[in-house]
């Protein structure tokens, strides 16, 4: 297990009961004003033009072959997790895996919600179904295979597009990975036509992390800062040595 170590526990302020609560009092109001500012910024968010999705996808899923219109199941919103697995690789992205621990549970109150959650990969239905069977998941996991949904909606880039420095990850142009992770959100009308809403990559979609916004609100919070790199001590969850 790795090692928390942080600075700013020493020499803490440790006060009276009184001076405890006037100060969270007075912190209440900022944690207040900033559910306000993400309610304006959700409802702002919802405001952004859509794109229609006119080419046709298919994907490689429990029940066989399925569209993306098909992914809706009978509801008319749906959100993606693009989910780092490439076909080479033997198992699932350790950091993706982290977020994907909290993903078990959250679809059937989606579904009353007009929601339909799933992940999409790039590996084969088979080292998916493997990979999730040994990690105990039971969300919906399909495969986009050698496709263009992961390349299309930036989370895969082909090697030429990595070699020349084009590959275009986060609405910007420098990935030197071949996968990424990322969220996306569709929509489908009663005609049945298909509209990309939203994207989020990279620290956008740390909200979909819960384990991480538990963490947050510890002394030590992530502890990261004295790491080799952001999440070095994340591993898969049967992989950890220790409790």
């Amino acid at each position: 297990m790795a090692t928390v170590t942080s600075s700013a526990l020493k020499d803490h302020p440790v006060v009276s009961h009184e001076k405890w609560l006037a100060a969270r009092t007075a912190f209440l109001a900022k944690e207040k004003e900033f559910t306000r500012l993400r309610d304006q910024l959700s409802r702002e968010r919802r405001a952004l033009p859509w794109e229609k999705v006119d080419k046709a996808y298919v994907f490689d899923g429990p029940r066989g072959k399925e569209t993306l219109a098909d992914l809706f199941e009978n509801r008319s919103q749906l959100i993606v997790y693009h989910f780092m697995f490439s076909p080479d690789w033997d198992e699932g992205c350790p950091h993706c895996s982290f977020w994907a621990d909290n993903f078990n549970g959250v679809d059937v109150h989606l579904n009353h919600r007009d929601v339909t959650f799933l992940a999409v990969s790039r590996a084969p239905l088979a080292k998916i179904e493997s990979f999730k069977k040994r990690m105990g998941w039971s969300f919906k996991w399909v495969s986009s295979g050698d496709g263009d949904f992961n390349y299309d909606f930036q989370v895969s880039f082909r090697p030429e597009e990595v070699k020349a420095g084009k590959a275009f990850y986060n609405y910007k142009t420098y990935m030197d990975m071949t996968d990424r992770e990322g969220t996306s959100v569709f929509y489908r009308d009663k005609a049945g036509a298909v509209f990309h809403t939203y994207s989020a990559y990279a620290r956008g979609i740390d909200l979909m992390n819960t384990a991480y916004n538990y963490i947050d609100l510890t002394p030590k919070g992530r502890d990261e800062d004295q790491l080799s790199f952001t999440q070095a001590w994340v591993r898969h969850h049967d992989r950890y040595s220790g409790k």
